[in-house]
This record gives structure tokens, sequence and C-alpha cells, in this order.
């Protein structure tokens, strides 16, 4: 199964490794781990996490305050938004 980031889910994630590196070298490479390992988990089970809106789902990052929202389409796994979880939970609803 293939997955694709959104491209404002793509910049979501560029920005939080660069955040979490400055903050510590070494974090933002831990942060992409955590995220591609989210990502391995949906593409095993894609219907195994929380349901926030029609199809869209939400599976949250262990170590970090973020979730992954996406949807599964056909055998894709599209990425609507690396969110952090104090944003406000809204902003992404555009990206469908």
């Amino acid at each position: 199964m293939k997955f694709y980031f959104h491209p404002e889910a793509e910049e979501e994630l560029v920005y939080a490794i660069g955040y979490y590196e400055e903050c510590s070298p070494g974090l933002g490479t831990d942060f992409s781990f955590e995220v591609y390992s989210a990502i391995k988990q949906i593409i095993a089970h894609p219907d195994a996490w929380t349901v926030i809106e029609d199809e869209i789902r939400r599976i949250l990052l262990k170590r970090f305050p973020f979730g992954l929202l996406y949807t599964k389409i056909l055998d894709e796994i599209h990425i609507l938004a690396v969110m952090h979880l104090r944003r406000d939970p809204d902003y992404w609803k555009q990206r469908k």
C-alpha cells in the first residue's frame, strides 16, 4: 500500500523535524522515525484508529504531542495533516 502526504502536511512534517532538531540534535530524526513508524502501523491496519470525521482517522504519536490525520482511498493512504495536538483541531478541514 502506498502513502502520500498532502503538500501542507509535508510542510508540517518538515517544520516539526526542524523545530525538534533545533531543540536537541537528533530529536528531529527521532520525530521523523516516530512519524514513519505510525505510517507503517496505518498501512498494516488502516481502519484501526479513531474516526475524526467522515472517513478521516487519527493516530497519535507515542513520544511527541502530534497526531497524523489520514484517509484511505482505494489502496492508498493520504496523510492530510501532521497536527500538533494543541493546535486548532479544525485547521486542516479545507484539505479534504
